[in-house]
């Protein structure tokens, strides 16, 4: 079988323009994968719930029966250690089945509500 002579440069521009147009769509386009656009969307969703769990944890900063004391005390530590403090304090619990991680990005948060840099 024999093919027209046009065919073969055809099949080689519509390669080329397929491989051009993904170039094109995945740096400039917005196209992303299914396993990038899963990550994003985990993004957003631990930015939503610390977003809404941190000015929670400021309220049961604050209710605390020594929250004078705290402050003073959170307020004498380095930044990056506070974090750290309020999760020890257990001003920031989360439930035991979210991911790991969150209680400290909630206590960072939180700590970051209550001292501002």
């Amino acid at each position: 079988m024999k093919f027209p002579v046009e065919t073969t440069p055809a099949l080689w521009g519509a390669a080329g323009g397929a491989v051009a147009l993904a170039i094109v769509g995945f740096n400039w386009g917005g196209w992303v994968t299914g396993g990038k656009a899963e990550m994003m969307s985990q993004t957003r969703v631990d930015e939503a719930v610390i977003g809404i769990l941190a000015p929670q944890c400021v309220e049961k900063f604050e209710r605390a029966g020594d929250a004078a004391v705290q402050r003073t005390a959170i307020t004498k530590l380095d930044s990056w250690s506070r974090g750290e403090f309020v999760e020890k304090g257990g001003w920031a619990a989360v439930a035991a089945s979210a991911p790991a991680g969150r209680a400290a990005a909630v206590a960072k948060a939180c700590a970051n509500l209550l001292v501002p840099a």
